[in-house]
């Protein structure tokens, strides 16, 4: 069973930076690709991005350029530095680490 453990979120004027963190523990060895994903409400759960063990990513073309999706192999831990926030990025946002595993999703509000 993986664990996913995320940090990072916060309220943030428009213009800032935050960087979320996911942790991951348990049978994850297997597991090739992790992201971050985001719902606002009233809205669809949409992709944010993805990165491989391969270190190859996808980002939605919202976040291209102002976001940065990064993994660390040995610490098993995933990371999503956002720079240039707008307020049309709050949202919940979560980890994903391949298959149905989830991490419990973490605030970001982003305030004009």
């Amino acid at each position: 069973q993986v664990k996913l453990v995320e940090s990072g979120g916060g309220l943030v004027q428009a213009g800032g930076s935050l960087r979320l963190s996911c942790a991951a523990s348990g049978i994850i060895f297997s597991i090739n690709v992790s992201g971050w994903y985001r719902q606002a409400p009233g809205k669809q759960r949409e992709l944010v991005a993805l990165i491989r063990a391969g270190g190859s990513t996808n980002y939605a073309d919202s976040v291209k350029g102002r976001f940065t999706i990064s993994r660390d192999n040995a610490k098993n831990t995933v990371y999503l530095q956002m720079n240039s926030l707008k307020p049309e990025d709050t949202a919940v946002y979560y980890c994903y680490w391949g298959g149905s595993n989830w991490g419990q999703g973490t605030q970001v509000t982003v305030s004009s």
